[in-house]
């Protein structure tokens, strides 16, 4: 205990005996120390020497006058107030002790477990991590087309509360996280916008470059990226230079990997396309091409968007040397581009025109390019020759999202690690 008077010394004094004083002895110290102050020194102490008054007096079977003056002792020893010392003595009449209460607070019900918020991160490492409602979709497909119910808890999860787990801590420990920098667009194109009117086969392509060797050295590899506007199909190729005798066989390469008959390419303003080679070539191929319109940057918009999400995404900044374009394209044609038309699902735009002849665009329906095109009406008809629906299903059912997306990662990894060896 400790002792305070009006001088506002501190002296430390231990009580050994004072369970054992007489009520007399009590009563003439409650009068004689009215001017002094006592303080416990923490509350395991306070709490024991109370309950040890209340023993050695034999609290229980004192009078109303004798508890009186137990409970004043009580107070003037430990520095509580009535109202504290009242409860100390309700939990020793109830139970025969005076003990610290061990305070719990209260939580909210946790839904999704910690072995949730690992798969949930083992998913985003799959996928890089898509945009919130792309990975429910995918969480849905993956408990509905094939039957994974470790899936079942997170396929029911809003968008707003995926946010929330990926904000958790044990999340952040599993997920390794990349920064990543800022994009640059690479472009292509006729002074037309394309009008598909719900056909597919209306490609926009782009190209992007990976960099120049440091010091003003050789140019890297180049990727080109085509992209169907109605169903968002996605091919990514990569070629060594940017001339009619290297991208003739990429582009040859690259449609006969779209499911559908190419009947038009759109491209942005970029010089290495708009010249009479590339003109030529695409002449030769019986493609109609077009270029995007002055002051409407979203002509080609589509494109461009997938530049960052899936080429700088995957591949990155960094220089390439232009031999490797082999590599990649096997990486692209056998990993890359089925994982993404069979696997990870998109944003499909629904437009609508209000009262005042404005568009409205929104983005609520999550689909693969594979599922966007099976709804189109009567999709057969667009299909190139030998080709159908139920065989392309196929294809996609031999294995689900998440599996397909580690496997395009581990194929990636041996990638660069073979870019690595030979840098």
């Amino acid at each position: 205990m400790s002792l305070k008077g009006r001088s506002c010394w501190v002296v430390n004094i231990r009580m050994v005996t004072v369970e054992a004083l007489s009520l007399e002895s009590i009563g003439r110290f409650v009068t004689c120390s009215e001017e002094i102050r006592f303080e416990g020194e923490n509350r395991e102490q306070v709490y024991g020497w109370v309950e040890g008054v209340l023993i050695g007096q034999e609290y229980a079977r004192q009078g109303k006058v004798a508890r009186g003056l137990a409970r004043r002792y009580m107070e003037k020893m430990t520095g509580l107030s009535r109202a504290q010392v009242t409860r100390l003595i309700a939990s020793y009449m109830a139970s025969g002790r005076v003990q610290v209460t061990v305070y719990r607070r209260r939580r909210f019900w946790q839904r999704y477990t910690r072995a949730d918020v690992e798969l949930l991160a083992s998913l985003d490492e799959a996928h890089e991590t898509l945009s919130g409602p792309a990975t429910r979709r995918i969480l849905e497909r993956e408990v509905q087309l094939y039957g994974k119910q470790e899936y079942a808890r997170l396929a029911g999860i809003s968008v707003a509360h995926l946010y929330n787990l990926r904000k958790s801590q044990r999340y952040r420990e599993r997920l390794l996280n990349y920064t990543r920098t800022r994009p640059t667009a690479v472009s292509i194109g006729e002074r037309r916008k394309p009008q598909p009117e719900g056909q597919p086969g209306f490609l926009r392509l782009d190209t992007v470059h990976q960099g120049d060797q440091p010091n003003g050295g050789e140019k890297g590899v180049y990727h080109i990226n085509a992209v169907d506007q109605v169903s968002q199909w996605e091919v990514v190729g990569a070629t060594p230079r940017i001339s009619e005798a290297y991208l003739e066989p990429v582009l040859k390469h690259m449609m006969q990997q779209f499911p559908f008959r190419i009947l038009g390419f759109h491209t942005d303003n970029g010089s290495e396309f708009i010249n009479k080679t590339v003109a030529g070539l695409l002449n030769k191929l019986l493609i109609e091409q077009t270029k995007s319109r002055p002051r409407q940057s979203g002509d080609n918009g589509l494109v461009e968007t997938k530049n960052g999400a899936i080429i700088r995404k995957h591949i990155g900044y960094g220089y390439i040397d232009a031999a490797h374009a082999d590599r990649i394209n096997d990486f692209y044609r056998d990993y890359l581009n089925p994982y993404l038309n069979y696997h990870r699902p998109c944003a499909q735009a629904d437009v609508k025109i209000d009262g005042k002849g404005r568009k409205r665009v929104s983005y609520k329906r999550y689909q693969t390019p594979l599922e966007t095109l099976s709804l189109l009406d009567k999709p057969a008809q667009y299909l190139r020759q030998g080709l159908s629906i139920d065989a392309l299903k196929r294809v996609a059912a031999a294995i689900s999202d998440t599996d397909a997306a580690r496997r395009m990662q581990q194929a990636k990894a041996k990638l660069f690690e073979r870019l690595r060896l030979t840098a």
